[in-house]
């Protein structure tokens, strides 16, 4: 029997270790379906095999998270890097060998400071069971 234990979530970019996160942690999806489908006049069907490799990982951070300034940073310069997302307790990881910061999180500042939710687009995503 498998348990899930949220501290059994690694998440790497390039070679840190993402710590520090909030309550929704991280989330992993391909960008677009494996393939498309049409219906002709007469009732022929089309598949159509999507050979889009992109996949977007979402990590949603403390605001006292310490990589917080080295993914702003890695969003600043532009840099490329592997991005996993690993639970060896479950069996899974997600990511990809070429990836980047897509932008600075949004900053909210208020009775309390606000998560800080960095999107990572991965150029050539994948999931598998390990």
């Amino acid at each position: 029997m498998k348990t899930y234990d949220a501290k059994d979530v690694v998440v790497t970019f390039g070679n840190v270790y993402i710590t520090g996160f909030a309550e929704d942690l991280v989330t992993c999806a391909k960008d677009e379906d494996m393939f498309t489908s049409s219906v002709g006049a007469q009732g022929d069907v089309v598949v159509n095999t999507t050979n889009n490799p992109l996949g977007t990982i979402s990590i949603t951070l403390q605001a006292t998270s310490p990589q917080i300034g080295y993914l702003r940073e890695c969003a600043k310069n532009g840099t490329y890097a592997a991005c996993y997302v690993t639970n060896k307790n479950l069996g899974e990881r997600s990511g990809g060998s070429q990836a980047r910061v897509k932008n600075y999180p949004e900053s909210e500042y208020g009775a309390e400071v606000g998560d800080r939710t960095f999107e990572i687009q991965v150029f050539d995503y994948e999931e598998e069971n390990i």
